[in-house]
């Protein structure tokens, strides 16, 4: 017969003293002793009682203590919290109609302060966002910054739901390169031994060798390094990549299709888990947008702008980002879509890897997609064959000695393919009803800004 063996009394007490109940929980707990971990979010010190509004990550619950007169030890501990501290408190959960937090409040037993906030905090909730960035982890214990990074988390847990039905094959290339990617423009140096590295701008080559290696459709998320010097709201010089190539397409349209049912789950998703939380919080009603989407030639789109009387960027040129958000507003009057897939783009503004037209040699089988008037993502049908990617980089004067490790991949048998790639922030930003990637970047990098 099994003896059960004898825990001492005082390890009993560590194991009683690691559970730890979340503040949404507490509904399930009336009438029961709980321990509450979080911050002070707000204090009242009151004549006869005194009240915590503690946080944590999963919501609010009030704490009540009365005060004794003369004060007690408790008393005196929760007059000296400040505002962010850390704290552990013990108590009974009560209900209480009155009380606006749940409906219930937690009578206090015992009070542990984990951590005393200093007394003044460096940043409010309306301080300049370069401030608040200075102080980003004081800034995302708000519960509007950290419902974005549960969005995010939503929305890249239903893109991979898309990829895993489908059967994508997910991709982690390396972010250093001993040439560009795409240009020479915008790429950070670092020194690698005895020789000059380069943070990748893309996975773009490396998705085409999968192609070419025989994977069928693949995805990455992961980092990106663009060098660029520009301070719009729209840019950074790090940010998540959200990338996608597929094998054995006949068109651009092809991965147009894939795109959007892909976005259009991930929006149902986001939707479904969040909308209330969306609307409330940011004053934005999430749209699940119907199938397909607008598809305008961008030669049609100019001109569709020039007839509603707006200027358009001269033949040649891509769409300027007023040039955008007036096309979005018009596709949105005529046809009630938020998104619109732009196609046909000159070989002036498109790399020399994308297929073209063996009928418009200077039209590239490409598209962006704008959705309310930022461009969203950029894709196309790539060129595989390799004595056209050839000529093409020659006529685009790309020096192609530092990269004929990319055109190697297309000696031996390419299958036609393509896709795209989007930058995460600007996903949430319109998602959410943002200004700023700034807004919706855990730690944001531009071209000032390398701390925290």
């Amino acid at each position: 017969m099994a003896v059960a063996a004898r825990v001492p009394a005082q390890a009993l007490d560590r194991v009683a003293r690691v559970n730890r109940t979340l503040t949404a929980a507490l509904s399930q707990k009336i009438g029961e002793r709980v321990r509450v971990r979080g911050w002070v979010n707000a204090l009242r010190d009151q004549k006869k009682v005194q009240f915590i509004v503690l946080r944590d990550e999963a919501g609010m619950v009030q704490v009540v203590a009365a005060k004794d007169d003369p004060p007690s030890e408790l008393n005196d501990r929760i007059s000296a919290l400040t505002p962010e501290s850390a704290i552990t408190v013990v108590g009974a959960v009560v209900a209480d109609e009155r009380v606006n937090l749940g409906g219930l409040e937690l009578r206090l037993e015992q009070l542990d302060v984990d951590s005393l906030a200093e007394p003044e905090l460096p940043i409010a909730p309306d301080s300049a966002l370069d401030k608040r960035i200075d102080w980003r982890y004081i800034d995302l214990r708000r519960p509007d910054r950290k419902l974005i990074f549960e969005v995010q988390t939503t929305a890249e847990r239903a893109m991979r739901e898309v990829w895993a039905n489908e059967h994508f094959i997910e991709l982690h290339s390396p972010k250093l390169m001993g040439s560009a990617s795409e240009s020479g423009a915008e790429l950070f140096k670092a020194e690698y031994f005895d020789r000059t590295a380069y943070l990748a701008q893309s996975p773009q080559f490396y998705k085409q060798m999968a192609i070419a290696a025989g994977f069928g459709k693949v995805f990455e998320v992961g980092p990106v390094f663009r060098a660029n010097p520009s301070f719009t709201s729209r840019h950074d010089t790090e940010f998540t990549s959200v990338d996608v190539e597929i094998a054995w397409i006949d068109s651009h349209e092809d991965v147009m299709a894939f795109e959007e049912r892909w976005l259009a789950h991930v929006l149902a998703v986001v939707k479904e888990t969040h909308g209330e939380q969306i609307a409330q919080t940011f004053d934005t009603t999430l749209v699940v947008p119907e199938l397909p989407f607008p598809r305008i030639t961008l030669d049609d789109a100019k001109q569709l702008l020039r007839d509603a009387g707006h200027d358009a960027p001269p033949a040649g040129n891509d769409l300027d980002p007023p040039s955008e958000r007036a096309l979005s507003a018009i596709v949105a009057e005529r046809h009630g879509h938020e998104f619109t897939f732009v196609t046909d783009y000159p070989t002036t503004v498109r790399p020399f890897y994308h297929m073209r037209y063996d009928d418009r040699p200077t039209v590239t089988k490409s598209f962006d997609l704008l959705w309310r008037g930022i461009e969203l993502t950029t894709g196309a049908q790539r060129e595989h064959r390799y004595e056209r990617l050839l000529a093409q980089a020659d006529e685009k004067k790309v020096d192609v000695g530092p990269i004929q490790y990319y055109l190697d991949f297309f000696r031996f048998g390419a299958p036609p393919h393509g896709g795209f790639g989007f930058g995460l922030t600007r996903l949430l930003m319109q998602m959410l009803g943002q200004d700023n990637v700034r807004e919706v970047t855990f730690l944001y990098r531009g071209p000032h800004r390398l701390e925290p």
